[in-house]
Order: structure tokens, then sequence, then C-alpha cells
């Protein structure tokens, strides 16, 4: 054999002294075969540097071993954002890669892209999808779910048919004990940036926001965001032209709520003395605004480790598996609120 050869199954098969049949149950993971031999099969691989056909074997187990990500958003979006996605993918990808799995990043911001997500997933090209970041009655979960591909969603679809399980955080929990501690402060005059109401993150943080105070008798006070820096800045400048008098901001993201902090000292409002503020994420830079900001800690990681292991047991065909996980936030209190 030449160093240019690929070793092959016979190879192996040779140098451990046993069967091609033998070698192939080996390298695909049965454990019907005995450890003495299972041993001399592993060795003559490592010796010979055989790598398997993935291909093949993906012929044979009906597996790529492969999970794809699906992020329907821009590349300009996901990229410029180096908050939420990194920390998803991050979750994601170490739970993956301790499963010896590999991840498939895809995103999805166009018709086009949409439609080769759903052909490369639909070809069999993965054994099961994720979603983050989903917008509207997004159908494609549903319809992948419908042709018996395992899928799963980070936050809760708004709309799949069939229902596919999930992984979400306590939206309403979370906006609660940030108001909550407004009120006891004695802010009376509290509005909100909310989310992009086409997702459910948005929508749930501006209802429990509404929520919250109705039960406190208090008025509401609501302006759009869409997450970014840039919307937090014109939506509190909106605020503080609608309402001179408001005493506490919400904003339903870090993100927003660091826009909010420049608004409001760009109209010479001293935070929190003028004006309270907090945030919903406690990604790390929120540690070191000026003033340190009050927020809403999600766990971002801790929800993509978790779609991971969900997505782990829909492949295996575990029949146990959650059709909803919510996980806990936390109120941290810092200078701004």
């Amino acid at each position: 054999m030449t160093t240019r050869e690929r070793p092959t199954l016979e190879a192996v098969a040779r140098r451990a002294g046993v069967s091609r049949a033998t070698v192939s149950r080996v390298v695909n993971g049965s454990t019907t075969v005995a450890v003495t031999i299972r041993e001399a099969v592993n060795r003559a691989v490592e010796e010979l540097g055989y790598v398997p056909n993935q291909a093949a074997r993906s012929l044979v187990t009906r597996q790529t071993d492969s999970i794809a990500l699906i992020l329907p958003e821009t590349a300009n979006r996901v990229f410029s954002d180096d908050l939420f996605f990194p920390a998803i993918i991050r979750g994601v990808g170490s739970e993956l890669e301790a499963a010896d799995k590999q991840l498939v990043l895809m995103m999805a911001g166009s018709a086009a892209g949409y439609h080769r997500v759903e052909r490369y997933a639909v070809a069999g090209h993965v054994d099961g999808v994720m979603f983050a970041s989903i917008h509207g009655a997004d159908p494609l979960p549903g319809l992948l779910a419908r042709r018996g591909i395992p899928v799963i969603c980070s936050g809760r679809p708004m709309l799949a048919d069939p229902p596919v399980p999930y992984v979400d955080v306590d939206h309403a929990g979370g906006v609660a004990a940030a108001l909550h501690h407004l009120i006891t402060s004695g802010r009376r005059r509290i509005a909100t940036i909310a989310g992009p109401q086409d997702m459910v993150a948005g929508l749930e943080r501006l209802t429990g926001y509404r929520d919250t105070l109705d039960t406190a008798g208090l008025p509401s006070l609501v302006a759009a965001g869409d997450f970014t820096r840039d919307s937090g800045v014109s939506a509190m400048r909106a605020l503080l032209a609608q309402d001179p008098d408001l005493d506490a901001v919400f904003a339903a993201s870090d993100l927003m709520a660091h826009g909010a902090l420049q608004a409001l000292r760009d109209a010479g409002r001293r935070v929190p003395d003028d004006v309270a503020v907090i945030g919903f994420d406690d990604f790390e830079i929120s540690r070191y605004s000026d003033p340190p900001l009050t927020t809403v800690r999600q766990p971002i990681a801790e929800a993509g480790r978790m779609m991971a292991r969900q997505m782990l047991r829909l492949i295996a065909g575990d029949p146990e598996i959650d059709p909803a996980i919510i996980l806990p936030t936390e109120l941290i209190i810092r200078a701004s609120a």
C-alpha cells in the first residue's frame, strides 16, 4: 500500500485477523462484538489510520451524524450580533461536540435561503433540525416535522403543525420581577421599549409588562424596537417626547437598554436618579455600561445546550421527550435601577 492510498475496510480486517463484516460492525458502533475483537479492530484502525467512509456509513445507519441549526436571519444580522447568536451557537456546539456530532449552521434570511434550507433538510443531509430566532408563524418547523425530520425550536413557535418541542425562558416571570423592583422603588411612570412583535420573546415580554402594570393599577407607555441598540435610542427619544415625566423604562433587550441609556444622557436625564433603566438578557457588556445595567438574566447558552440535548434524544427515538422546557430567569440588580 503506497502512502497515497487510503486504508480500506479490507486492510483493517486483514490487520485485525477478522472478517470485513466484523470490522464494519465495530466502526459503525455495534455493541454485539466481543470486547477482545473490538479492541483488535480499533487497534488496527489506529495503526493504519483508517477513516470510515461517511457516505457509505450513512447508507448503513441512515444517519449523517450532522445536525442543522437554522437561523432565520440574514448573514449581516447574525454576524453583526456578537452577543445572542454566539451564545446560542456556543451552547449547541459544545453539546453536539461532546456527542461527536457535526453542527451545520445555516441562515435563511431570504426566500432563496429559506427554500435552500428546506431542500437541504428534506434531502436527508442532516439527522435533525434546530431553529433559533424564529419570526412570525414560520411554517418550516411544522413542514419538516411532517416529513419525519426531528425538529426542535429555541423559543415557542407561534405556529407549528404538528406541534414541535421547544426550549424557552420564563419571559413573563422575568418581566414581572423587573417591574416589581421598579414599583417597590417608588417608580410610577414606567415605560417599555418592546421587542419585535413577530417573535414570541417580543410578544411575551410586552404582555408581561402590560399585565404587571395593569395589576398594579399603573398606566403603560410603549415604544417599539427590534432588539438592536439603534432602535433603543430611537424608542427612548419617542418615549421622552410622549411623556417627559416618565421615571423608569423597561427595555426588552440589553442592547435596546444600552440605546436608552445613550438617549437619556443626550437628553440630560440622570440614571437612575431621574429615570431608572432595566434590560433583559444580562449580556457581559451590561456590567460595564454607564451606569452598570440592572437586567433580567436569561440563560442563552444553557438554552442552546438543552436544545441540543433534546435533539439528541429525538434522534435516538426517546418516547419521553419533553414538549416544552422553560428555563428560569433572574433579576440582576446593578446601578441603573
